[in-house]
């Protein structure tokens, strides 16, 4: 099992290695979401017994090598030529462009990788990876044709998230904070700024991402569907709760450390991953220990 994951890892391994700068932990600006990939591969193959065939390990080399030759090609003009065809297309928001083939190409090399090792059994044994590259491809796309606040049923939400905050920025009594819509209108130790909430930055993608991943987790699991439906709907309420403390951080940083701009941007760009994508990891591992736990007590009792 060990080459199959070396094998599966390896493209990501290469864009790590070869083009550090492009692994942002902003999820539309970089390839930070192939580290958590290969985090989901590891998580659900570490371990498995399962014999993978010599000719099958060998029939992956040369779809892997397709896809790092990809990565190679985007510095060498493929990369223009993705940005030039946005025209084509009407893309509005052209790194979101960008970055979302970068996903997809990954999404179908380990859909691939996996079917050549598994078969259709793969969407059992390891679908967390292909689910969450493709989550987010899916995610980028939209917000390429539909950006900012254009794409109303993910923005309606994002007014109560607003309301949410400023509540929490008065009632802590952290500054003075004003709602309209989705602009919060803020005013700390640093002076005032002005945020505008899109969908994305409310963390609205993350509650898609995170229900497709837990989905595709919950089948994997060999527990009454009761339970499964009360893990999903506490996974959605807590990513909410994490959504909103990152929406709090944000107004925070600008009530109480800075109002620059360019600062605060930097702060924007890492902010949301840097919360959820743990908190997905950590509310996994919760689940697994307590059925664990679950199923050795009944083990006991029989």
């Amino acid at each position: 099992m060990i080459f199959a994951i070396i094998l599966i890892a390896s493209p990501i391994l290469f864009a790590m290695a070869a083009y550090p700068d492009s692994i942002s932990w902003s999820w539309n600006e970089g390839r930070g979401g192939y580290l958590f990939a290969l985090i989901f591969v590891i998580a659900e193959l570490v371990g498995l017994k399962i014999v993978i065939s010599k000719k099958r390990l060998l029939s992956v080399v040369p779809i892997a090598i397709l896809t790092i030759s990809y990565l190679i090609s985007l510095e060498f003009g493929l990369r223009e030529y993705i940005i030039e065809s946005a025209k084509s297309f009407d893309v509005q928001l052209i790194y979101s462009w960008t970055w979302m083939w970068d996903f997809v190409i990954m999404a179908i090399f380990i859909v691939a990788a996996l079917t050549i090792f598994f078969g259709k059994r793969w969407i059992r044994i390891a679908p967390a990876a292909p689910i969450f590259l493709t989550g987010t491809a899916i995610i980028l796309s939209l917000d390429a044709f539909f950006p900012y606040d254009t794409l109303g049923p993910l923005q309606y939400i994002v007014p109560y998230f607003v309301q949410a905050n400023v509540w929490l920025v008065t009632a802590l009594d952290l500054g003075t904070a004003v709602a309209r819509d989705n602009v919060m209108f803020l005013r700390g130790d640093h002076g005032s700024m002005a945020l505008q909430v899109f969908w994305p930055s409310a963390g609205v993608h993350s509650i898609i991402i995170f229900s497709l991943v837990i989905g595709a987790f919950m089948l994997k699991l060999n527990i009454p569907r009761n339970r499964k439906a009360i893990y999903f709907i506490i996974g959605i309420f807590g990513t909410i709760t994490v959504n909103l403390i990152r929406i709090f951080s944000l107004s925070w940083y600008a009530l109480k450390v800075t109002t620059d701009p360019v600062a605060w941007e930097e702060y924007h760009k890492i902010a949301g991953e840097i919360m959820f994508l743990p908190w997905l990891f950590a509310f996994i591992l919760v689940v697994i220990v307590i059925e664990s736990r679950r199923l050795k007590k009944l083990d006991a009792k029989s």
